[in-house]
């Protein structure tokens, strides 16, 4: 007998965002150093991703709801193909396949995935990964995918004994979960006062639970009732954003791109000196290039601002590979039409201090879970809404800085996209791995058909801020007016400055 499962609220409003301009799938690209062996890929992804009941299930909607249901003929050879990309078969063209399957839906007949093993010509393969949304956030499925991994070549796949250094969780998500429970604690009178406990980085979830259990805290619930009602009040006043070529009703075809990797040493030495964080330093170089890109196409860009939505992961310490969605999401308001990269910079640490004690992330949690209840064309007419707000979804997870290896080949790259909504027209991702930092964009491709040049702005964009810290007197960083000032005054050569280039 098939076993059957309901699939929470919040994981439903992601089965059935599905558009085909817009598709509610994780897509994932690891470049490894040298030829996969196929064979042994297979046995590791036999071994330990089947271990997750969600990677055999597929997704029913039903009049009365939506099910994980069992596939009594599941083939794993249906999820996994071998590809050899055409002559030359380098980046560019990877960059396309890849592009070619973002757009393409997964076959709604089986369970929601797909990898595919591509061959480049370079010698090297590529494994491009494709996971339906309402399977797990992507924080989740970062977890996921890198229990496949090992620390060293030599590993075998053992069901029995998952890699020492990332230990999975299988979290079935039933009805009885934390997950359901938590819906019905937010809409109870009692459980406002838990939403202090929320903050950017999801670290204190523990105390979410210890406010629930007690009833000491009732001073805190009309405090925590403002905020909420505030933040209900600023999302809905919130004006629709900037109109740029980033935005607008997509299309179909996709374009995918990706950047070298930047030495994250690097990044986090320039940011300490600068007072802001290695979150901070990527935030305003994404900002920045997208600034330089605009007006290279001779778009305005004085005093514009570009609103992206950022996932904030509200999962419990431990609970970063247990399968369903456990995010919210905070509006960014990155500051294109700042000039100066140093102004540009603090800025956007103003921006992100400002949000780490914002509710919006608990807020739109609590929205993804209440539209996955109401009728599809609710949903629909809820998140069309929200998406008007954003022209982005900007992702940043951290991942392990030691090089990993997947069936004996080493792990040279990784990079993936969430997928929009709406009119969202941009996936903008920034990934950590082996003491390296790698950028992604994923873009629609009849408003944006060359996001590769986006990208290559990014490692510029942090030059600058390198070369203000090589060049300039570090007291003089505190204040970017300054550091104009000393330009205009010719104390420094201005022609080879970062702000003048």
């Amino acid at each position: 007998m098939s076993k059957r499962e309901r699939i929470s609220h919040v994981d439903t409003a992601w089965l059935r965002m599905d558009r085909p301009t817009n598709l509610m799938q994780i897509v994932g690209v690891m470049i490894f150093d040298g030829r996969l062996d196929f064979q042994r890929f297979r046995r590791t992804v036999e071994a330990r991703l089947l271990r997750y009941e969600r990677f055999r299930q597929c997704a029913v909607v039903e009049g009365s709801g939506a099910w994980w249901v069992d596939d009594r003929n599941f083939d794993l050879d249906a999820h996994i193909r071998h590809t050899l990309l055409p002559f030359p078969g380098g980046t560019t063209e990877l960059q396309r396949y890849v592009a070619e399957l973002a757009s393409t839906p997964l076959n709604p007949h089986r369970p929601l995935w797909e990898f595919q093993v591509v061959e480049m010509e370079t010698g090297d393969s590529a494994l491009v990964a494709r996971i339906h949304h309402s399977i797990a956030d992507g924080i989740a499925l970062i977890g996921v995918m890198l229990s496949l991994t090992d620390l060293d070549a030599n590993a075998a796949p053992d069901a029995e004994h998952p890699p020492q250094h990332l230990r999975i969780q299988d979290d079935t998500d039933s009805p009885d979960s934390l997950g359901d429970l938590f819906w019905r604690w937010i809409y109870q009178p009692l459980s406002d006062a838990t939403l202090s406990a929320i903050r950017l980085s999801g670290n204190l979830w523990v105390k979410y639970v210890g406010l629930m259990l007690d009833p000491n805290k009732a001073a805190e619930y009309t405090r925590i009732g403002t905020g909420i009602a505030t933040e209900v009040g600023k999302l809905a006043m919130m004006p629709n954003d900037s109109p740029t070529r980033f935005k607008g009703a997509p299309g179909v075809q996709k374009a995918v791109a990706w950047s070298e990797p930047m030495s994250l040493p690097e990044v986090k030495a320039v940011g300490k000196i600068l007072g802001c964080s290695v979150n901070d330093m990527l935030l305003a170089s994404a900002a920045g290039a997208l600034r330089s890109y605009l007006a290279e196409k001779g778009d305005a860009v004085d005093d514009l601002e570009v609103r992206a939505l950022v996932p904030v992961n509200l999962r419990r310490p431990g609970d970063e590979q247990a399968l369903g969605n456990r995010f919210g999401l905070v509006a960014l308001e990155l500051p294109v039409g700042i000039e100066n990269p140093l102004a540009r910079l603090y800025e956007t640490r103003n921006r992100m201090e400002a949000l780490k004690g914002s509710l919006q992330a608990m807020l739109t949690l609590s929205i993804l879970g209440a539209v996955g209840m109401a009728p599809k064309f609710v949903q629909q007419q809820i998140l069309d809404l929200l998406a008007n707000k954003a022209s982005a979804v900007m992702t940043n997870v951290p991942g392990p800085q030691k090089p990993l290896w997947f069936a004996g080949s080493q792990l040279k790259q990784q990079m993936f996209w969430v997928p929009q909504s709406g009119n969202i027209g941009m996936g903008v991702s920034i990934l950590s791995y082996d003491n390296k930092v790698q950028f992604g964009l994923i873009t629609d491709r009849g408003r944006v058909p060359d996001p590769e040049r986006i990208v290559a702005r990014f490692g510029a964009e942090f030059e600058k801020l390198l070369l203000l810290v090589l060049m300039e007197p570090w007291e003089r960083l505190e204040d970017p007016a300054a550091v104009e000032a000393a330009i205009h005054a010719n104390d420094i050569d201005a022609r080879r400055h970062p702000l003048t280039e």
